[in-house]
């Protein structure tokens, strides 16, 4: 919604992309999303590395956090997936941990959440679904199709049935993708809010501090909320596409 006054809010002007670093963003549409997605990137490497390098038998919190990270997304691959989710795992720690930092960075001032775009997560989810479309082939051959083909169904319902199966298997890109987006931007349009509600109403003199108050404890308790569901995304995301590696490698 576009600012018409002093006194609106433009809760979605804070989604408008532009160029980052100067004439270099502007020359090659680099914007503050791409660079967030580096920040993101250098982030996870910077955590894992200067975490695991003390190697520390009693592990201090960046070692600790590490160690935790890596344990949990490998527990969840083996549990979901089976011992062949090991060989999974590489992606979806990294998978796991670019959604999550990209989460988690819109959350500070002067940055910006990536993962509130559509554009974004519907890559995010298309690259799972097509790795899981090729796991399964690799695995199964031609027999990969009977996947959209349910057991005991009567021959004249098949070919209705065959379709329906397709359709909720491709959902699956509306899914992800969506979901993802959706949290994030409509965390990020409720702190925008409320953040405003704090200048506008203490604007107001004596008459406008009270309610300007309960705005900030309300926007102080969005914080809180909005890091929980970053994380919560993140690991919703992950759980889902260990599921369909699961499906494809088990075929059911």
């Amino acid at each position: 919604m576009a600012a018409e006054g002093s006194n609106s809010i433009d809760a979605l002007g804070q989604f408008q992309l532009h160029p980052a670093l100067g004439f270099i963003g502007e020359s090659v549409n680099f914007t503050q999303s791409n660079l967030m997605m580096v920040v993101a990137g250098v982030a996870v490497l910077a955590l894992l590395y200067v975490g695991m390098r003390p190697r520390a038998m009693v592990p201090g919190r960046l070692q600790a956090a590490a160690e935790m990270g890596y344990e949990s997304i490998l527990s969840m691959c083996v549990e979901t997936i089976g011992e062949e989710g090991r060989k999974f795992f590489p992606f979806v720690f990294t998978l796991f941990f670019f959604i999550l930092f990209g989460n988690l960075l819109g959350v500070f001032p002067l940055f910006f959440t990536f993962t509130s775009h559509i554009v974004v997560t519907l890559a995010l989810a298309l690259l799972v679904v097509i790795l899981v479309t090729i796991v399964g082939l690799k695995e199964h051959g031609l027999h990969w199709f009977s996947y959209f083909v349910p057991q005991g169904v009567p021959k004249v319902l098949l070919p209705l049935m065959v379709v329906i199966e397709l359709i909720s298997y491709l959902s699956r890109i509306i899914s992800l993708s969506v979901r993802l987006f959706a949290n994030m931007m409509a965390g990020h349009v409720m702190l925008e809010v409320f953040g405003s509600f704090i200048v506008m109403l203490g604007g107001l003199g004596l008459l406008g501090y009270f309610p300007a108050a309960v705005s900030l404890g309300v926007n102080t308790l969005l914080i809180g909320f909005e890091l929980l569901v970053a994380t919560l995304q993140a690991y919703v995301f992950a759980v889902l596409t260990c599921i369909y590696l699961h499906d494809a490698v088990h075929l059911h």
